[in-house]
């Protein structure tokens, strides 16, 4: 007897590409302004100094530096990007000048 393949059959076995999420730039490594530094689907990592958001919610280095990826709570991780002379190629685990930190902490646009 022959026997006829159902037909939905030949129309499955397809599958969206994937897109490519994640870290691209690990804690500690040196960064060119405008090098993504994570793509992500919602906010799985917070914006922190020096780094920019798109539409996407990719975040990418804004200034020339080194990625630091910084806990803010057990939930919430931050990603900034700080000078070489400020923080360390390498990543110190949050070592910072003390020297720095009051440039580094301060809001944006405050004179000293």
């Amino acid at each position: 007897m022959a026997h006829k393949k159902g037909v939905g059959s030949s129309r499955n076995g397809r599958d969206s590409e994937s897109k490519r999420l994640g870290v691209k730039r690990a804690d500690g490594q040196f960064v060119r302004s405008g090098t993504i530094v994570v793509r992500q689907r919602g906010t799985q990592f917070w914006v922190g100094r020096n780094v920019g958001i798109g539409k996407d919610h990719t975040i990418y280095a804004k200034i020339d530096g080194v990625v630091c990826f910084e806990p803010v709570s057990r939930a919430k991780r931050r990603i900034s990007v700080y000078p070489p002379d400020v923080y360390p190629i390498g990543g110190a685990k949050g070592l910072i000048k003390p020297a720095y930190q009051s440039a580094i902490y301060a809001e944006p646009g405050a004179a000293d």
